[in-house]
C-alpha cells in the first residue's frame, strides 16, 4: 500500500467530542464570545489562529474567512476514529484543525476503508494511530492502493480472483511488528493464502463493526452482555469483576463481560479504560473542552455495548491469529522480476480526484493538484 498519510492532527482538543451537542455547544460558545476572550476559548497555535481563514475540506460546506470575524454556521460533526475502537465526532471545519489532511477527505467516502498497521475503520483517523493508508487512492473504489500489478500477479500465483479486501484482510492475518517496521509477508503457498483469507475476513467483519451497511457482529445468545443496573448520570469509575463478569460504571453494572474483553490492549493500553477516560476528561477540563453532558447518555451505553461485543470477538479471535504462520513467503525477487516492486513514485502520493471546484480561503477556489 504505497501512499501513507499522517492522521489529522487537531493540535486542540476542543473540537472533537464523544457526542455532536457537546460540539454544538462549544461552537456557540466560541462564537457569541468576543475579542481577547475568543482568542483564549480558540487556543491558537503556530497552525491555526482565529485570525486565518482556511479552505473548506472536500465534501463539508463550512465557513472560510476569517474565523475571528466571519464563524459561519456550526459544521455538521461527522463520525471520526479518535483511538483504537474509539469513535467520537468531530467539527470539520479545516479552520480550528492544525492538519486535516484534506487529501484524506477527498476519498473519505462509502466505499472507502482506512488501515493503521493492524487496525481498520470506515471513518477518517484522526488520533495518534500511526500512518493511515487507505484503501482506495480515489472516490468509488476506483482504484486501489496497491501497488500496480500485485492484484493480478497473486491471482495468477494463487489460481484466483485477488481484491483490495483480500490484501487488507491477509493484512490482518498476517501483518505483524518487525525490525523494518510493520511487516506483512505474503504466502508462497495457495493454501496458507485461503486460510490466511478467512481467518482476516472474519477479523475485518468484527473491526468494521456493521460499518458500510453491513450486520453488526453479535455474541452467541447467553453471552450478550446486557445492563443490569443502570449506569447514574455520573459514573465516578470503571472496575471489573472477574468472578462474575461484570463491568461497573459508578453503580451501573453490566454482564457478562468475558475477562478478554476487559484485558483487551491495542498497543499497551487498555481499550476499555480509554474509552471510559474519553468519557469523562470534560469534567476535569477547562475552557471548551470542560463543555459536556450533564448527565450519561444513553447513546454512550448503547456504544458500550457494541463495544464490549466487538472486543470479546477480537478476544476469541486472538489466539488463532496469534497462532496462524505463513508459510514460506514468496520471494521478494520474484516481486521485482514481474515489475510489482518497487512500486512507481507516482503510487506514493495521493491521487489528483478534483473533478469539481472546491472552496480555498476566502471564498478563492482551490486548483488540483
Amino acid at each position: 500500500m504505497p501512499w501513507s498519510v499522517a492522521p489529522l492532527r487537531l493540535g486542540r482538543a476542543w473540537p472533537a467530542a464523544a457526542d455532536p451537542a457537546t460540539l454544538r455547544a462549544r461552537w456557540a460558545a466560541v462564537t457569541s464570545a468576543g475579542g481577547a476572550e475568543r482568542e483564549r476559548l480558540f487556543r491558537p497555535s503556530r497552525a491555526r489562529t482565529p485570525a486565518a481563514g482556511a479552505a473548506a475540506l472536500p465534501g463539508q460546506r463550512t465557513g472560510t474567512g476569517r474565523f475571528a470575524h466571519e464563524p459561519g454556521e456550526c459544521p455538521e460533526p461527522v463520525r471520526v476514529l479518535s483511538g483504537p475502537f474509539q469513535e467520537e465526532w468531530l467539527l470539520p471545519d479545516q479552520r480550528l484543525i492544525d492538519a486535516a489532511r484534506p487529501e484524506l477527505w477527498r476519498v473519505r467516502d462509502a466505499q472507502q476503508l482506512f488501515l493503521m498497521e493492524d487496525l481498520v475503520s470506515a471513518h477518517l483517523p484522526a488520533g495518534r494511530l500511526g500512518r493511515v493508508r487507505p484503501l482506495h487512492r480515489r472516490p468509488g473504489g476506483a482504484e486501489p492502493n496497491l501497488a500496480p500489478g500485485l492484484l493480478d500477479f497473486l491471482g495468477g500465483r494463487y489460481r484466483t480472483w485477488v481484491t483490495p479486501e483480500d490484501l487488507l484482510s491477509w493484512v490482518l492475518a498476517a501483518g505483524r511488528p518487525g525490525p523494518r517496521g510493520y511487516e506483512v509477508p505474503l504466502a508462497g503457498d495457495p493454501g496458507r493464502w485461503r486460510a490466511g483469507l478467512e481467518l482476516g475476513h472474519r477479523i475485518l467483519t468484527v473491526q468494521l463493526r456493521g460499518a458500510r451497511g453491513g450486520e453488526p457482529p453479535r455474541l452467541p445468545g447467553g453471552r450478550r452482555p446486557y445492563v443490569r443496573a443502570a449506569v447514574p448520570a455520573r459514573p465516578d469509575g470503571l472496575a471489573y469483576d472477574p468472578e462474575t463478569e461484570t463491568l461497573h460504571l459508578g453503580s451501573g453494572q453490566i454482564s457478562p463481560v468475558p475477562a478478554g474483553a476487559w484485558e483487551y490492549e491495542v498497543r499497551g493500553a487498555r481499550v476499555l479504560e480509554g474509552w471510559f477516560a474519553a468519557r469523562t476528561a470534560y469534567r476535569d477540563a477547562d475552557g471548551l473542552e470542560s463543555l459536556g453532558p450533564d448527565r450519561w447518555p444513553q447513546e454512550w451505553t448503547s456504544e458500550l455495548l457494541g463495544l464490549l461485543t466487538t472486543l470479546s470477538l477480537l478476544a476469541e479471535l486472538a489466539p488463532e491469529r496469534a497462532a496462524f504462520e505463513t508459510g514460506p513467503a514468496l520471494a521478494t525477487a520474484d516481486l521485482h522480476t514481474a515489475g510489482v516492486l518497487p512500486p512507481p513514485r507516482w503510487s506514493r502520493r495521493p491521487a489528483s480526484v478534483l473533478e469539481h471546484q472546491e472552496e480555498g480561503p476566502g471564498g478563492q477556489f482551490a486548483l488540483p493538484l
